[in-house]
């Protein structure tokens, strides 16, 4: 069937089942805008293009499909790094599909050009420049499996106006053949062997589950494996949900800004099972003195991955579900509790300072009401709010103090309702991705978790959610603050504070009410409670403004 580039363009997003795409129009991508028309996919206009690219990420992440964002030439595909290297960092699956000036004048400087496939690069699983209309459905069939396959990731197809212009025979290919991409799903028997016994031989062994474990679908299989050995289990902050926040076994997330319990256990373990984690420097920054105590077993999808942060014992390549269930064939029930009940002692003695823990001083002890203050306590209103969501409700962050007070307070209690910007900390990412995430689960109350500084970053894709009306709430944390960066100016730099202070921030009530939006402002945890109740009760938008002490520290 012939049809032109641009059409092929839809209609290769047609054959993958794409219904909901997120971008910004301009002339390089405007012939594919004109067959869009023609399309029944639904295109969400976002008010940036970086809006776009997070929004296509926290689609991909609460349902596990690609995400997909579209941007013109020049500054509009500029737009989209952040998004991209945020979806890379993350392992997302997202496809940006950018326009470019006509082939004939690339490399001309000619008005709205910039090479968008030189500067992705180093952070998409691949990128295409099209240089032949009739490589468009190729390309495409391509583009999704690579995204979507081995360790998910972001990528970008450019795709200059004329190509898009031209005329094609369309034929989608059932089968595609990626010389040099073959990703390993099943794991070496040998190895996991090899980890079973290292399991069941271990005294103080410890699970830490990653981002991995959740875009594998693999919680199920790891909660199964724990149980069974009595296994305490910590996560990293992207593996936040692979286990609820209250069952017995969990511990909390590990790191800098994690829980103390959490880095207790991992850090007197004899065998520490890492699922689908990198081994970044802010869960694991010792890592090397890690490996001296303990053996390490390290399961992971991409084996670029492994060995890279940490020197492994058992190393595992392959898919988390196929090897996890693997390795319960080979793993007996288990009597001992001796170092469960250690772990769990110490979260009783020492580890109320830290992790989901933490909310026990603004209760009045004579009295236990909540005692009034000059402010809101965000880890308190946190350790609440779960009370007042559906299990399955989506929690998306921003990144600062607002993400790690959501990180160790909410109780997360499903895999894939946990949604943050991970290993790029993407200030600007949590309005955008909660917009993407309640496109993609309409039927799911979504809450975004905010500060003051995050939120101006993003505040445009207010205007989104009202032209598309979607139900997005925000618990945004004002402390006129760059609330992070002060605690690191106060720690390394003795308290000389420079350009953390936002003193001058907009009046966010007015600013709601100017979108038509219900809002309210709290500034005493007395109002807590009524605060969330009247904000989960409403139906539409809500901005629910915390006034928050500017020395409240992360932990």
């Amino acid at each position: 069937m012939k049809m032109t580039g641009a059409q092929a363009i839809v209609r290769a997003l047609e054959t993958e089942d794409v219904r909901i795409i997120f971008g910004y129009p301009g002339a390089a991508i405007s012939p594919f805008y004109d067959a869009l028309l023609d399309s029944s996919i639904t295109h969400i206009l976002t008010r940036s293009e970086q809006g776009a690219a997070h929004a296509a990420n926290g689609y991909a992440r609460v349902t596990g499909k690609v995400g997909v964002c579209v941007a013109t030439s020049g500054p509009g595909a500029t737009n989209l790094i952040t998004g991209i290297a945020n979806s890379y960092m993350d392992s997302v699956p997202v496809v940006a599909i950018t326009g470019q000036v006509r082939s004939d004048m690339i490399g001309s400087d000619a008005f709205q050009e910039a090479d968008i496939t030189g500067a992705t690069a180093p952070f998409t699983k691949h990128n295409y420049l099209v240089k032949r209309a009739a490589d468009l459905p190729a390309i495409f069939r391509e583009a999704f499996h690579i995204a979507s396959t081995g360790r998910p990731g972001p990528v970008v197809i450019d795709i200059p106006v004329d190509i898009q212009n031209s005329v094609i025979e369309f034929r989608y290919p059932e089968h595609i053949d990626i010389k040099g991409y073959k990703p390993t799903i099943k794991g070496h028997p040998g190895q996991i062997k090899k980890a079973a016994a290292a399991l069941q031989a271990a005294k103080k062994p410890v699970i830490c589950a990653g981002g991995g474990l959740i875009a594998a679908d693999a919680s199920a299989e790891m909660l199964k494996l724990a149980e069974r050995r009595n296994i305490p289990v910590v996560t990293t902050l992207m593996g936040i949900g692979a286990i609820p926040s209250g069952h017995p076994l969990h511990f909390g997330m590990v790191g800098t800004h994690g829980s103390k319990t959490a880095n207790y256990a991992l850090h007197h373990a004899d065998l520490v099972v890492i699922l689908g984690a990198r081994v970044g420097d802010r869960a694991m920054g010792a890592a090397s003195s890690l490996a001296k105590r303990a053996k390490i077993i390290h399961i992971d999808i991409d084996p670029a991955e492994i060995g890279k942060n940490i020197d492994v014992t058992v190393p595992l390549v392959g898919d988390l579900k196929q090897i996890l269930t693997a390795m319960l064939e080979d793993i007996g029930e288990c009597g001992s509790t001796e170092w469960l009940d250690e772990v769990t002692e110490w979260k009783k003695k020492g580890g109320k300072q830290a992790g989901r823990e933490g909310s026990e001083n603004v209760t009045d002890s004579q009295t236990g009401e909540t005692a009034d203050t000059e402010y809101v306590d965000p880890k308190y209103l946190l350790s609440l709010l779960s009370e007042y969501l559906p299990e399955d409700a989506i929690i998306t962050t921003e990144v600062g103090q607002n993400q790690i007070w959501a990180a160790n307070h909410y109780k997360v209690r499903r895999p894939r309702t946990f949604i943050t910007s991970g290993g790029l900390g993407t200030m600007g990412y949590g309005l955008s991705s909660a917009v993407g995430a309640k496109i993609g689960r309409p039927d799911t109350t979504v809450v975004v978790i905010s500060g003051d500084g995050s939120f101006q970053m993003s505040m445009q894709e207010l205007g989104t959610m009202k032209q598309h009306d979607v139900d997005v709430k925000i618990v945004l944390f004002n402390n006129c603050r760059l609330g992070m960066v002060r605690e690191l100016q106060l720690i390394r730099h003795g308290g000389r504070y420079s350009q953390v202070c936002l003193d001058s921030n907009p009046d966010f009530v007015a600013l709601a009410a100017a979108y038509g939006f219900r809002s309210e402002r709290i500034s005493s945890n007395s109002q807590v409670r009524a605060a969330l109740e009247r904000m989960t009760a409403s139906s539409g938008p809500y901005i629910l403004e915390c006034m928050v002490d500017p020395m409240e520290p992360t932990l």
